[in-house]
């Protein structure tokens, strides 16, 4: 399971080993590495940093990677890359309901990405351009994949800022125009937008209604951008004004997971089922997202929640996270429990038990350990999952709005209940 290793021809000496890190997006890193079967997260932080020429003072932005289809697993310093890829099967039969032929097949790949314990503060401080540059270039891939859900006027306005980016400004209409069609607006708009998914959408370009009417309204932006101002912004200026817009996006910055919910129940006959949804956590909260629809189905921050972790009691149960908030019904404040549904639940606590412990150290001006890692070391296997809300008293009520990125806690079937105390 040699899944580290370049299947290029070899440029290093007979003492080292080609090694792949790839960045987010179609390049990589080669790495020549002496001793590959021991060699630490932390010792190939130095080779990566050196080659990108990241400077010592962003060196946290940045973390390695497990990254696969089916699972992704951000690694500690201490982590040894090769050794976890020859236990990835094990991991994927652990936190994964992948068939057994999938998992066969699956190899991860090692990435360099964002840090998700590396603070939102502090990434518009940074001054280098090569690091902001790649922090775009993963911003921008969860943009397209839909991954990072936004309303119309926030994926245009951002589908335009890439559009600057990459031709740059002052092209006039026909020269735009030209460049956007041999680019294809899937270049710069959530797939599921533009049609490059499939569907009904597709079916809407072959008419070319929608396709235009987006090429229009993404060329009308960039014109926006072209002539705002007396002086062009520089690269850097631009790079940081789209991750300040996705700042805006509660979940950039998360660390993602798969899970399903109960769909709510219509009709005594009808059998509800399950909804899948991706569940991101960060430093700041929880966000369950409907993978479907794209849109934000439940965010809390952690003064507004408290959670635990189930494990499965019997032949066919699941492991749940519960993540239980503040609702109303009928005028009454009730407690709701939302049940989750994975076999990554446990990674799920972990993280938000590493991250409430974190945002609490910093508050409370003491230091902790951000060493921790989005992965199976970061709580033991069979212990308890923490449980447990951040602050003091009663937590905050959601507010629930129009937009994609808005909790939609009426579509939710939830468990409510009275706390008597």
């Amino acid at each position: 399971m040699d899944m580290l290793l370049c299947r290029l021809p070899s440029v290093c000496s007979p003492a080292a080993q080609d090694v792949l890190v790839y960045l987010v997006g179609d390049s990589a890193v080669h790495l020549c590495v002496e001793g590959v079967g021991c060699v630490s997260v932390q010792e190939l932080g130095h080779s990566v940093r050196e080659a990108l020429h990241i400077p010592d003072s962003a060196m946290d932005v940045f973390a390695f990677w497990l990254c696969s289809p089916l699972l992704e697993l951000q690694l500690k310093p201490k982590h040894q890359p090769y050794k976890l890829c020859r236990q990835w099967q094990d991991l994927l039969y652990r936190f994964t309901e992948a068939s057994e032929e999938d998992i066969s097949q699956d190899e991860p790949s090692l990435q360099y990405r964002r840090n998700v314990f590396y603070p939102k503060s502090k990434e518009l401080q940074i001054e280098d351009e090569g690091v902001l540059r790649l922090l775009y270039d993963e911003a921008r891939v969860n943009i397209l994949a839909g991954r990072f859900p936004c309303d119309p006027e926030t994926w245009m306005g951002l589908g335009a800022l890439s559009f600057a980016l990459e031709l740059g400004i002052g092209l006039d209409d026909q020269k735009a125009t030209a460049a956007l069609r041999e680019k294809k607006l899937i270049s710069f708009l959530p797939v599921h937008v533009s049609g490059g998914g499939g569907g009904l959408f597709s079916t809407l370009r072959g008419k070319g209604g929608r396709q235009a009417g987006l090429e229009h309204n993404l060329l009308e932006e960039y014109r926006k951008i072209s002539t705002s101002g007396s002086t062009p912004l520089e690269p850097t200026q631009r790079l940081r004004q789209y991750l300040s817009t996705c700042h805006s996006l509660p979940y950039y910055g998360c660390a993602f997971f798969s899970g399903e919910i109960d769909k709510p129940a219509q009709g005594i006959l009808y059998r509800a089922g399950r909804k899948a949804v991706n569940v991101g956590i960060s430093l700041e909260g929880v966000y369950v997202i409907d993978v479907k629809e794209k849109h934000v189905l439940l965010g809390l921050r952690f003064s507004e929640l408290s959670w635990d972790h189930s494990y499965p009691e019997g032949e066919g149960d699941s492991h749940i996270l519960w993540l239980e908030f503040d609702g109303e019904e009928a005028g009454t404040p009730v407690n709701k429990l939302l049940k989750i549904y994975s076999k990554q639940a446990e990674l799920m606590s972990g993280l938000i038990e590493f991250c409430v412990e974190l945002r609490s150290a910093a508050e409370g001006g003491t230091t902790t350990e951000t060493d921790g890692a989005v992965g199976p070391s970061h709580q033991p296997a069979g212990q308890a999952g923490g449980s447990g809300g951040e602050g003091n008293g009663r937590r905050g009520k959601l507010r629930r709005q129009n937009s994609v990125v808005c909790s939609r806690v009426h579509t939710l079937n939830t468990i409510s209940y009275v706390d008597n105390g």
